[in-house]
């Protein structure tokens, strides 16, 4: 049955062979592939490319799933008629206390400096200052990190729901944003 999935699948079960332990977190199994990581990190997506060992992450860094780290460039498949081995690699380096986004995508080259966010769905390549927000695709800088923590703090819409049970927060979330019961 593994070896059908296997086929099936492909890439995406890669790690079937290596099953987690029971209590071995994303984390654990990143470091074991080589990704260097920070303290206090929360990781929601293990798909490090194909060169994990190149991908280094700051103290509490937070990975929303579904975000890529791209540690190589598959156009130089263009360069294979002349030069049939070539391939393209670069590091990727991810600052303390950022925050990356749902279905980011990371390239290769890319240093993300401190404190940055990275908005859903943004493509990045570069460096990225301190404290910057950076949105879209091509990813653009387009304020201070700082100042969305700041709107976010202020908001009504801020909530400290984290601890409460399913049915609570949706009762909570329900009558805040006056929807029905």
């Amino acid at each position: 049955m593994r070896k059908f999935l296997r086929r099936c699948l492909g890439y995406a079960l890669r790690f079937l062979d290596a099953a987690p332990d029971k209590g071995e977190t994303a984390v654990d199994r990143l470091r074991r592939r080589g990704v260097r990581i920070g303290e206090g990190c929360l990781i929601y997506s293990e798909y490090f490319s194909t060169e994990p060992y190149l991908v280094t992450l700051g103290d509490r860094v937070a990975i929303s799933g579904g975000a890529k780290f791209l540690t190589h460039d598959a156009s130089i498949w263009l360069l294979r008629p002349e030069r049939p081995a070539v391939q393209s690699f670069g590091p990727i380096t991810v600052g303390p206390d950022c925050f990356i986004g749902e279905n980011c995508i990371i390239l290769p080259h890319t240093t993300i400096g401190a404190g940055c966010i990275i908005g859903a769905g943004a493509v990045v390549r570069g460096a990225i200052p301190d404290n910057s927000l950076v949105v879209g695709n091509p990813g653009t800088i387009v304020g201070r990190a700082s100042l969305l923590i700041e709107r976010l703090r202020a908001s009504p819409d801020t909530m400290d729901t984290l601890t409460l049970g399913f049915e609570e927060r949706r009762d909570l979330l329900r009558r805040h944003f006056g929807l029905p019961r």
